[in-house]
């Protein structure tokens, strides 16, 4: 494989944080060690997730929980990364939410007025408050001819309770498509508009951003996707052993975030 760009190169990075930074409640090895590298080198980076369900703050909570000194700033969830991308083609738009509190605080602190009266677009983000008077709501207005956008594809979300997931946005997509026979434009990873908010949050350049996470199909396929450097660690889900058989090709690939750090520094 031929690698487009030289790490040295790479100014910024997109961080997938479960699997690439910590995993489930511990830190993994040398992940303060390569965030502060990054600090120290004038690199700035922007933790990605496509859990829309909860704020920026929460992450915040857990990054600095787990020893990491973390901002706001540097946290970018799909659910804000969608009221960005709709924000920039109708500010002040009216939206129909699926959502959760926090995702309905985020939305309106962008200057959205959320309503199912006559609204300019249906937004389906991960709703743990969903019910059935909402769904149908959100049904009428689609086959209406309201644009339909979800916050990220995601079929299940991991959790602690019983069998391990829960339904996320892409289980309720596929029941609002069997529904209506409309499909939703998605924001989150893989789609590269997560990457393109990115970009324009940390007015950067594509040729000098990197996507850094531990899943073929979401953190490598994005970066692929938005044209932008995908390192794959294998501190998560994806086993050396996956690549022989993927599609999907990472630019990069490390142990963990301790031996990017390392080849960082290599002149």
């Amino acid at each position: 494989m031929q690698n487009p760009i030289s790490l040295q190169n790479l100014k910024y990075f997109a961080l997938d944080m479960d699997g690439t930074i910590y995993l489930g409640h511990q830190l993994l090895p040398g992940a303060k060690e390569f965030l502060d590298y990054l600090a120290i080198s004038g690199r700035k980076y922007v933790f990605l997730t496509n859990n829309s369900s909860k704020n920026k703050q929460s992450y915040v909570n857990k990054l600095q929980e787990l020893g990491l000194n973390a901002n706001v700033n540097q946290i970018l969830t799909s659910g804000e990364a969608t009221a960005l991308y709709i924000k920039a083609r109708k500010p002040k738009a009216r939206i129909f939410l699926l959502g959760t509190p926090d995702l309905e605080r985020e939305f309106v602190s962008h200057g959205f007025t959320l309503t199912s009266s006559s609204p300019d677009f249906v937004v389906l983000g991960f709703d743990q408050t969903l019910h059935y008077d909402k769904l149908t709501e959100a049904c009428h207005l689609i086959r209406e001819g309201v644009p339909f956008i979800a916050t990220h594809p995601d079929i299940n979300c991991p959790t602690a309770e019983r069998s391990g997931y829960i339904p996320d946005v892409g289980a309720m997509l596929e029941l609002i498509y069997a529904s209506t026979g409309k499909k939703a434009k998605i924001i989150g990873k893989p789609y590269q508009e997560i990457i393109d908010v990115l970009l324009e949050k940390l007015d950067c350049r594509r040729e000098e951003t990197a996507m850094v996470g531990d899943r073929l199909y979401t953190d490598i396929k994005l970066a692929e996707n938005a044209a932008i450097c995908g390192i794959l660690v294998l501190s998560g889900e994806t086993k050396q052993a996956d690549l022989m058989f993927s599609e999907i090709h990472p630019d990069y690939v490390f142990a963990g975030v301790h031996e990017l750090a390392v080849a960082l520094q290599q002149k």
